[in-house]
Order: C-alpha cells, then sequence, then structure tokens
C-alpha cells in the first residue's frame, strides 16, 4: 500500500465528498416516473444471470463463519 501525504489524503477526501454531493443533487431531480423504470429494469434483468448452484452452499459457509466469530467474541 502506498502511503500518501496529509494534505493529499484531505484532497481526495473534499474530491469524494464534492462527488457525492453532485450525486446527490442528480437523485433528487430525477423523476419518480424514471426511478420506478430503472427499478423494473434492474428487477427484470435478474432472470439475464443464470442460477449458481453452489450459492446456497457458499451462503451457509458465510453463516457458520460469522456464528463462530459471534461466538468467539461473546466469550
Amino acid at each position: 500500500m502506498v502511503a500518501i501525504a496529509p494534505d493529499e489524503a484531505r484532497a481526495y477526501l473534499q474530491r469524494f465528498e464534492l462527488i457525492r454531493e453532485i450525486e446527490t443533487a442528480e437523485l433528487r431531480r430525477t423523476s419518480i416516473d424514471t426511478k420506478l423504470r430503472q427499478l423494473a429494469a434492474l428487477m427484470a434483468s435478474r432472470n439475464a444471470f443464470g442460477t449458481d448452484a453452489d450459492r446456497e452452499r457458499d451462503v451457509q459457509t458465510v453463516r457458520e463463519r460469522w456464528a463462530r466469530l459471534r461466538q468467539a467474541l461473546s466469550g
């Protein structure tokens, strides 16, 4: 990992904040009709991807890891 100077970090964070403000303004200007069409397109795109046969196994593995972490942290 490359270290950066504090002034570079501040400049980066300021640019990131500016981008966040612009995105927020754009979202506020977007009509509800457009937002609903985008949501419908997103929901329809789910069928564009095949199912993953290993997904449930992977989900179970992650759940077991979280359970072990919770147990380890709770004593």
